[in-house]
């Protein structure tokens, strides 16, 4: 009989200091970045999911989405201008039955399957908010005050990694604000501020910190410059591998008027919306969870059970 794959001989760069962690937490699939989750893992994250939602403002309209979205949507979004090498697209196999067949003859004489593969309408989702937008769109102009949604999905971006803080496959959750610049601001520097107690309620060492998106290519450098300048993004950071290198746990993202003109957006007073979100990383906040306080959940500080009503 086989002994048990670990993750240290599948992944060549796992860090040192993580993996009995990981083996703890994890199965691993043989794909970097892709993990299937065991029982304690799987049962904090539902206590993180349960302790966001304890933080929801009122008057904020719960949507849940599944983990694929219409390309269309993407595209319209500017996704592919900004992050295509993170984007993965739902492919299947086309054409007669003849073509089909023809491709599993392939592969089962050693040849090539996915040559028969076509583009599909579908795309996997790279974050929870962007099927949001264009529902917001269809009701017409905003509120005073704007709209207030709480939204999660299961996500991807195509970015391998063997670290314990960057998966390929993982659960996003969001607040998400569309209203008036001043709407917008507001919410986030409410979020900042909320979101620092929740981080001392869960027993993490953090700071918060100006960051960018990882744009693509030469000319995303100058978005991302230009982000970072505007204080556009922040992100609550936590020190899961190395205080030298934290980990993004969550992130307060004001994309000013961007989703506004794409989808025709306006708000109350006609002009055109901004839109705004807090993320939470649910897989990185549950990975840090145990690296600072262990995989012992039942040792784990008092005030923190609490939180989790362990």
């Amino acid at each position: 009989m086989n002994a048990p794959l670990r993750l240290d001989e599948t992944f060549n760069e796992v860090d040192d200091r993580l993996v009995g962690l990981m083996e703890a937490l994890f199965h691993p699939t043989g794909v970097a970045g892709v993990y299937g989750r065991r029982g304690a893992y799987e049962d904090v994250v539902e206590r993180l999911a349960a302790f966001i939602s304890g933080h929801r403002e009122e008057d904020t309209e719960v949507m849940r989405f599944p983990p694929v979205m219409s390309r269309r949507t993407l595209e319209r979004s500017g996704y592919l201008k900004s992050f295509p090498n993170l984007l993965g697209c739902m492919c299947a196999l086309g054409g007669t039955e003849r073509d089909i067949r023809s491709a599993v003859s392939r592969f089962e004489t050693g040849g090539d399957w996915t040559e028969g593969l076509e583009a599909g309408d579908l795309v996997l989702t790279p974050a929870a908010c962007y099927p949001v937008y264009p529902i917001a769109a269809r009701r017409g102009a905003l509120p005073a005050g704007g709209l207030r949604f709480d939204v999660a999905s299961d996500c991807f971006r195509r970015e391998p990694s063997p670290h314990a803080d960057r998966f390929q496959s993982f659960r996003m959750r969001e607040y998400v604000c569309i209203g008036s610049p001043a709407d917008v601001a507001a919410f986030r520097e409410r979020w900042i501020v909320k979101a620092r107690g929740m981080a001392e309620r869960l027993g993490l060492p953090y700071q918060v910190e100006v960051a960018n998106d990882p744009f693509f290519g030469k000319v995303g450098l100058m978005m991302a410059e230009m982000q970072r300048h505007d204080a556009l993004k922040f992100e609550l950071v936590v020190p899961v591998r190395t205080p030298e290198k934290p980990t993004a746990c969550m992130s307060f993202n004001n994309h000013k008027d961007h989703f506004g003109e794409v989808w025709g957006l306006r708000d109350a007073t006609g002009g055109v919306a901004h839109t705004g979100c807090v993320a939470f990383g649910m897989d990185r906040l549950a990975v840090a969870m145990f690296a600072i306080h262990g995989t012992d959940t039942a040792g784990w500080p008092t005030a923190v059970r609490d939180a989790l009503r362990f």
